[in-house]
């Protein structure tokens, strides 16, 4: 179930620069935020598996003191384990992705270094609330997941993540029915929300929504390249 998938979904913005040192383009950094427990790294993971045999590509985990996020993907063997590192931030997950980016831009440059050529790098935070925003500097797209058993209320709470990212996903559909979730609501609230923005419901444990989160990335890769 998703809302709005064929409408335009505006330029893709561009970073400090889209350019490597030695002038070729760099790869395409998409963002993954939003709250604790709302399923990041496992859609994380999802894309990786969805994406690996079509584009070069690696991650970058954000947790504030542990590497927890990235030893799951290492666990899961979702991408080679030269492709995914961790950054630890030791303090709220807004200062490594919104205001002091330096430790990430880092990480990205480090496995565009020993990894590239890549496609694509996915950036995700680590678990905070909806206000939880990257910087234009840092990546050049947004994902922000929720899930239906934080309460259908989230999408109408609103916040920048839920309002503002390039790409909403309302994630774990499939428990909806034993929480008490109504997901015709949230579909209304996110459109009052979002406008035209596009909005992906999901359900890792069925697949439903893989499939079109994927296609969106890779929307704005083909963008990204052109």
């Amino acid at each position: 179930m998703h809302l709005d998938h064929d409408h335009h979904h505006g330029p893709v913005a561009l970073s400090a620069d889209a350019h490597r040192p030695d002038g070729s383009r760099r790869a395409l950094r998409i963002g993954l935020g939003g709250p604790v427990g709302s399923g990041k790294t496992a859609t994380v993971a999802a894309l990786c598996r969805a994406l690996r045999t079509e584009l070069s590509l690696a991650v970058v985990t954000n947790d504030i003191y542990t590497r927890e996020d990235a030893e799951f993907l290492l666990r899961e063997a979702v991408l080679p384990p030269e492709r995914i590192t961790a950054v630890e931030t030791g303090a709220c997950p807004h200062t490594a992705i919104r205001d002091d980016i330096s430790a990430n831009l880092e990480a990205v440059e480090d496995l565009e270094d020993e990894a590239g050529p890549l496609d694509l790098i996915l950036v995700e935070s680590g678990g905070d609330n909806l206000t939880a925003t990257f910087s234009k500097g840092l990546v050049d797209a947004q994902i922000f997941v929720i899930d239906v058993a934080g309460g259908d209320d989230i999408p109408r709470k609103g916040g920048p993540g839920v309002t503002t990212a390039d790409l909403l996903v309302v994630n774990k559909t499939d428990l909806a029915p034993y929480v008490g979730s109504d997901l015709a609501r949230m579909a209304a609230d996110a459109k009052a929300q979002r406008a035209e923005l596009p909005v992906v419901f999901q359900s890792l444990r069925s697949g439903t929504g893989v499939a079109d989160v994927a296609a969106w990335v890779r929307e704005r890769l083909a963008a990204w390249t052109a």
